[in-house]
């Protein structure tokens, strides 16, 4: 059986990956908008793979005997810049989520909860990637500044993203 504290903050992040679902998929229609398909894609296949973690995390909560409440999800901005200040705004949007997840991790060391520690590791090794694969976006569209051939190379790249394997 999983504590109170525990319990409610895995519901808080429930919500939070729900957020970064919402946030994600947000960021494909502004780039659907403005004829960017290739990061649109890419941006709705990190949409999916945050919505597969909120679930990852609710049949935890399910296994563990602990009840799964749904939060209130708030709207995402629908009003976006450039490709680089978008994935600028996914890169800090990652740093956030890992910081909550650290959270999570003290919080489950506080309180001896050795399978949430667990589980959370996974968390912990996969935020390490999703920062490094927005930070290597957001270097290399600084990398290609005003040119649209590179930018458009870029985009290309990106909108051939499969889906990731137990995500």
């Amino acid at each position: 059986m999983i504590g109170n504290r525990v319990e409610a903050a895995l519901n808080e992040q429930i919500v939070q990956e729900f957020y970064a679902s919402q946030y994600y998929l947000s960021m494909s229609a502004h780039f659907e908008r403005t004829g960017y398909p290739g990061f649109a894609h890419w941006m709705r296949m990190q949409a999916d793979e945050e919505r597969e973690h909120a679930l990852r995390i609710f049949d935890f909560v399910n296994d563990r005997a602990g009840r799964v409440v749904l939060g209130r999800i708030d709207a995402p901005p629908s009003e976006f810049g450039s490709p680089l200040e978008v994935f600028q705004a996914a890169l800090a949007h990652e740093r956030k989520v890992t910081a909550l997840i650290g959270e999570l991790y003290r919080l489950a060391v506080e309180e001896t909860d050795y399978p949430t520690q667990v589980m959370l590791q996974w968390f912990v090794n996969e935020q390490v990637q999703e920062e490094k694969v927005a930070s290597d976006i957001v270097d290399r569209l600084r990398l290609a500044g005003d040119d649209k051939s590179a930018l458009l190379l870029l985009e290309t790249e990106l909108g051939q993203r499969q889906g990731e394997a137990g995500g």
